[in-house]
């Protein structure tokens, strides 16, 4: 059976419509973690996970470019025994977002604080980490996060070597068949890779929608640059999962 975990999914995405939950669950999919960006999408991803039980599962928090963290924690409070992480947390140094240092540290504040949430509920962090590879990664390492997502990484091999070794994982999305990211896949152990498609986004095409499904171009791809079988990528990014995310054991209807 193909037992794949995506771990970084925009599932309340409204590019996504009810005749596209009745074909996800034809994927090929154990499970699907639902991230939010900002509050406005917590109620519906609580709402995705209480229909699709047992197989989508929330993860809440306030991406680095939104400003709502104050609205959103009462809503994290309220929904803290279904969550299976916080996320998606992180910081995005693009200069899109970020014109000077103050921005970044009120970036790093918002991390800050919901670094603090995920440990007093002892959820592990679903990390965005855009041109801020090595800012984020030492950011967790200071305030001692143990366990960690870093999605879609796009900095240095070498940094995500230093969060390999504070026990760190990282998703790989389809897109890495068109990314410059491809040398990650190499230098990272099989034992720190977890797959994700962040669906909508991240597909491997170009401007095209990307799905769930698509966690198979991932998984494929770490297959050729590993050398070994897709099945055993499925195998060990499962377990991966499971150990990063160990809510889901008791939830998977398996």
């Amino acid at each position: 059976a193909n037992v794949y975990i995506d771990c970084h999914c925009h599932i309340s995405s409204g590019e996504f419509d009810k005749q596209f939950f009745v074909f996800l669950f034809q994927a090929g999919l154990l499970a699907v973690l639902a991230v939010a960006e900002h509050f406005g999408e917590f109620e519906k991803i609580i709402d995705l996970s209480k229909r699709f039980q047992g197989f989508i599962f929330p993860c809440l928090g306030v991406h680095p470019v939104q400003e709502d963290l104050d609205a959103a924690l009462p809503i994290i409070e309220k929904y803290k025994d279904q969550l299976v992480g916080i996320g998606e947390v992180g910081l995005d140094f693009t200069p899109r977002f970020v014109s000077g240092d103050k921005d970044k540290e009120n970036q790093r504040q918002v991390l800050i604080r919901q670094v603090e949430i995920a440990k007093q509920l002892e959820l592990p962090v679903n990390v965005h980490s855009r041109s801020a590879g090595r800012p984020t990664i030492h950011l967790l390492k200071e305030l001692g996060v143990q366990n960690a997502l870093l999605h879609a990484f796009d900095g240095k091999t070498a940094v995500a070597m230093d969060g390999v070794r504070a026990g760190f994982y990282f998703s790989i999305p389809p897109s890495i068949i068109r990314s410059e990211q491809q040398k990650l896949v190499k230098c990272l152990p099989l034992e720190n890779i977890c797959l994700e498609t962040d669906s909508p986004a991240l597909g491997p095409e170009k401007q095209v929608r990307n799905e769930p499904q698509n966690i198979r171009v991932s998984a494929e791809f770490v297959a050729k640059v590993k050398g070994v079988s897709v099945e055993r990528v499925m195998e060990v990014t499962t377990e991966n999962a499971l150990r990063l995310f160990p809510k889901l054991r008791t939830k998977i209807r398996l």
